[in-house]
């Protein structure tokens, strides 16, 4: 990064995709490996997850097609509910499965390229080879799982909280309650935003996790601290990777898992499949780097100075023996502007 520490602060979303592309840029071998180890299983395993669904969401609506139309009290209409009892047994164990395995490759994917993107901006060049980087991911990944059990209890409290109060709005309108409607409507904006700001101060609790002695719910309300002043550019960034990760997942979803039907061969499908893997694969790995310079330009804008030779140190925590890092380590002594 060409930047300085106190430069940071000032750069804006255009700037900080800049930053980001030119670490991927300057370190490519770096950041090509750590991809295919780690941000490739998981963009695969998402597309699979998607087509194995599909199939198994299929063999569901036929069985309970067929059930429906066969005959009470029959032969047939047992074995037919046998059978769909077993799809939908079948299609939760491979969900549950695969919730496990996103977990595993996601907390494995953003120790790797946390620790990456921190070695070069310290400039660490010891650090910078990947069987470095391999060597912390085992010492960093459950740091980040307690970050993400925090941000799973606060995500799952904040939908009930959100459902709760749109049945109780949506039962007002029904009897008759126009504000009710309208409340209602303000509610689900106000639930999208709400969202919005849980899932940014989420992935920049990661990045506190892996730089700071912080973790679970410390490192989510670390994350919100330095998310105040920040939260528009930080908001832009993660809403424009995600609708571009949307974009690429209906793009599978029409052209590969349900292409078939409308006329798209197996040889076009499986060059389609792997143009989309490829791009999930980018989009992915730009995300977690985009994610740390986020983290970076936070602290630089609340005036919270990240020494280089500071985080070298603490990267060489990690290289060693294990140990819980120390705020005073990482965090920049506050000063007057």
């Amino acid at each position: 990064m060409e930047c300085e520490p106190d430069e940071l602060q000032f750069l804006g979303v255009a700037g900080i995709y800049r930053a980001s592309a030119q670490i991927l840029r300057a370190h490519r071998a770096l950041f090509a490996r750590v991809a295919a180890a780690f941000v490739l299983p998981l963009s695969a395993l998402f597309l699979l997850h998607i087509a194995i669904s599909h199939a198994l969401f299929a063999r569901v609506d036929s069985d309970d097609t067929a059930l429906d139309a066969s005959a009470p009290g029959t032969a047939a209409q047992s074995r037919l509910l046998s059978r769909l009892l077993s799809d939908w047994a079948a299609l939760l164990a491979f969900k549950a499965a695969y919730l496990l395995a996103l977990l595993l490759l996601s907390l494995l994917a953003t120790a790797a390229a946390v620790f990456s993107v921190a070695s070069v901006y310290s400039a660490k060049r010891d650090a910078l080879s990947f069987p470095r980087v391999l060597s912390v991911v085992p010492r960093v990944w459950r740091r980040l799982a307690a970050t993400f059990l925090a941000a799973f209890a606060l995500l799952f409290a904040y939908h009930a909280a959100f459902l709760f109060l749109f049945l109780a709005l949506l039962v007002a309108a029904d009897n008759g309650s126009g504000l009710a409607a309208l409340a209602a409507f303000l509610l689900v904006l106000a639930y999208l935003a709400g969202l919005v700001y849980v899932s940014v101060v989420w992935h920049l609790a990661s990045v506190v996790s892996v730089l700071e002695d912080y973790k679970g719910f410390g490192a989510m309300r670390k994350s919100r601290d330095l998310i105040k002043g920040k939260l528009p550019t930080a908001a832009a960034i993660f809403v424009t990777l995600n609708l571009v990760f949307a974009v690429v997942e209906v793009a599978f979803r029409a052209w590969v898992v349900r292409g078939a039907a409308h006329g798209v061969g197996a040889g076009s499908r499986l060059l389609l499949g792997l143009a989309m893997l490829a791009a999930l694969c980018a989009v992915v790995m730009l995300a977690l780097v985009t994610q740390t310079v986020v983290y970076l330009v936070c602290k630089s804008y609340h005036h919270e100075s990240i020494d280089k030779a500071n985080i070298s140190d603490h990267l060489e925590v990690y290289l060693g023996d294990y140990v819980p890092l120390k705020a005073s380590d990482v965090q920049m002594e506050q000063f007057q502007v």
